[in-house]
């Protein structure tokens, strides 16, 4: 069973504030909880508590969940990767989760500015556990500027406007891509290169989370090449 500090723990993570504060996540099913290895503070089942559908975010729980360490990310690993994904203001939860799985399989870190906080419980399921080995981090609307230009990288802005290149024109150094939500778009004042996906013109506008999908892929095989 679980102990009272245990319990009370799991309490507070059910809010995003306790999250923050605990530096702490619920996780769920027995590969997501492998995947998190040594972050890791303990595991418990239906067994252990009465109330483990109260801490758990599916209708129908997995077996196991486990309170977890959220990841620690430096700014040098950060900036490896070949492409930094910077997401304004992209507040829904399931493509947020979308886009650090595809930055997983992709190789790119995320840059969340006044976006879904990543370990919502929907941004956890929806990435898959890529929250563990995804690189990201979250920077206020005043500082995002000022950290996107220390990169010293070339921006490219996922949006539809007059003089918008295709994908194909990234060119294969690293670089910034900067994506908005569907409804503001991006409104950060930082300049760049404007990219577009076509697409059927009975099709208003495509998923931010395909959309920065189908980028990274892109993206991924002219790297490879």
């Amino acid at each position: 069973m679980l102990t009272s500090v245990q319990e009370k723990l799991l309490q507070q993570l059910t809010t995003k504030r306790g999250r923050r504060e605990a530096e702490m996540f619920v996780i769920e099913g027995e590969k997501f909880v492998r995947d998190a290895g040594g972050l890791v503070e303990f595991t418990f089942t239906a067994n252990d508590t009465p109330r483990f559908a109260e801490y758990v975010s599916t209708e129908t729980p997995q077996a196991i969940a486990a309170v977890a360490r959220i990841p620690k990310m430096t700014l040098k690993r950060f900036a490896e990767s070949a492409t930094i994904v910077v997401l304004d203001g992209v507040q829904d939860p399931g493509n947020v989760g979308t886009i650090l799985r595809a930055a997983l399989g992709f190789g790119a870190s995320v840059l969340l500015v006044e976006s879904a906080e990543v370990t919502n419980p929907k941004v956890v399921r929806a990435s898959a556990s890529a929250i563990l080995r995804t690189p990201w981090m979250t920077v206020s609307r005043e500082d995002a500027g000022a950290m996107i230009s220390s990169f010293h990288r070339p921006v490219y802005r996922l949006e539809l406007r007059d003089g918008a290149l295709l994908p194909e024109n990234i060119r294969p150094e690293p670089c910034v891509l900067i994506a908005g939500s569907e409804g503001g778009g991006i409104t950060l004042p930082v300049a760049g290169t404007s990219i577009f996906i076509p697409h059927h013109a009975s099709l208003e506008s495509l998923n931010v989370g395909v959309a920065t999908s189908i980028i990274l892929y892109e993206r991924s095989r002219k790297l490879l090449v």
